[in-house]
């Protein structure tokens, strides 16, 4: 049986030197591991919640070092980090335990180093070196909340202080698994009845009339139905977004950043596949995935295509009823499922509000007089938001806002996601 504290630091020293996404470090590790169900979830919990916390982590290991915070080895400050991890936020795991384990795990050179270390902190009542609330409010923010400092200034020049925090803090909690139901298969309530008798825990959505909320860790291909279609991942926020487009059976509407295929999928069910969607994509590698995943949800109405979002096309002027700008941007609202966002620096995306009115600029004249643009992203940012619809319905006065939402993590239970709603009226 394969050791998950051994695995996660593995995955953890793979993310920091190859620069990989720990979500797909994470599925390959576990494919090949051979776990029971408890040890794949506490290899689950000890990447991302190191991941999550690594700045409250690194300042907990530098307060117990007199050297400078590059004297210690990558690999040996992700091992302290899985340590200290686990003494402040793992009930079950008995303090001594933690430590043996990362001793043992430690490289003989470093075993000594690592055993003070933890042992210290035990000691000096694992305490976390928070800067203070009024003198260092950024500080404050960045270590309480393990969020990079230029992320917590961006949000409290957005929000305040008071806000910023309730933000981030919300961003703590792990949301459950949100799937939106496969109605052209079966009906929600059947759905759910049917994970029940799976003996798996589930509940529908407060607001989407097809989402269903899993409170049980299990891999998505394990789950109830998976193979037949039943579903796909889709938090609550975008499954929202989707049915605010209002697109019906017969409509020909466009999904103008399609990938990896969820609101495309959503559009073509609420249509009850019958119409016609576009599914396009600048990422040709990526639109392979869309047309397996409607393949296995049994959608027959997409038609995928190859596209640069900004780039017109004469031939589809005015020619839609429905179009859905669901643009890049930071993803300064995902955080729960995207741990390292929290350390990525926003000016790394002051470029996106250009690129995301080009992109709004250029579909909407793909919208016929009558039809509805949905403009919407997974940022809270209010220069991508906003910002975006206020300058384009002052240069398109053919355009009328209907309704614009952001959804946020502690309000909505959700993703932090925004769109907005808009009908061509001349």
């Amino acid at each position: 049986m394969s050791d998950p504290r051994k695995i996660a630091w593995d995955v953890l020293n793979k993310c920091a030197s190859a620069d990989q996404y720990s979500n797909l470090a994470l599925d390959t590790a576990i494919k090949r591991a051979e776990l029971t169900e408890a040890d794949r979830g506490l290899l689950t919990t000890l990447v991302y919640g190191v991941i999550e916390k690594q700045i409250t982590l690194d300042a907990c290991i530098d307060s117990m070092t007199r050297g400078k915070p590059g004297d210690i080895l990558p690999e040996v400050r992700n091992l302290l980090r899985m340590g200290i991890y686990q003494l402040l936020y793992l009930d079950r795991i008995p303090d001594h335990a933690a430590v043996n384990e990362a001793v043992n795990a430690a490289p003989k050179r470093a075993k000594g180093f690592v055993n003070a270390l933890l042992r210290a902190f035990v000691r000096a009542g694992k305490r976390i070196p928070v800067p203070d609330r009024e003198s260092d409010p950024i500080g404050y923010l960045s270590v309480r909340y393990s969020f990079g400092a230029p992320l917590c200034e961006r949000f409290v020049a957005a929000f305040g202080m008071t806000r910023t925090e309730e933000l981030l803090a919300a961003f703590d909690r792990q949301p459950p698994l949100t799937l939106r139901v496969n109605t052209l298969r079966i009906s929600r309530e059947a759905f759910l009845e049917a994970l029940k008798q799976a003996g798996i825990r589930a509940e529908a959505c407060a607001e989407s009339h097809s989402g269903v909320h899993v409170w049980d860790k299990l891999p998505v291909p394990a789950l109830y139905g998976f193979d037949e279609g039943l579903f796909f991942v889709q938090d609550e926020a975008s499954q929202l977004c989707v049915e605010a487009l209002e697109a019906q059976k017969g409509m020909t509407v466009m999904d103008t950043c399609a990938c990896p295929g969820s609101k495309s999928f959503g559009i073509a069910i609420e249509m009850e596949n019958d119409g016609t969607v576009f599914s396009c994509d600048l990422h040709r590698n990526k639109l392979s995935l869309v047309q397996s995943g409607a393949e296995r949800l049994g959608i027959s109405i997409l038609r995928i295509e190859e596209c640069d979002a900004r780039d017109a096309r004469e031939e589809w002027k005015c020619a839609f009823d429905r179009v859905l700008c669901d643009v890049p941007c930071s993803g300064f609202g995902v955080f729960a499922k995207k741990p390292e966002l929290r350390y990525k620096d926003p000016r790394m995306s002051d470029a996106l509000p250009q690129i995301q009115a080009d992109i709004l600029q250029n579909a909407s004249s793909y919208v016929r007089v009558g039809g509805r643009l949905v403009y919407s992203t997974c940022t809270l940012l209010p220069s991508e938001n906003e910002e975006n619809v206020s300058r384009f319905l002052e240069a398109h006065p053919e355009f009328q806002l209907l309704r614009q939402r952001t959804l946020y993590p502690d309000l909505d239970g959700t993703d932090g996601f925004f769109f907005a709603v808009l009908e061509r009226v001349q």
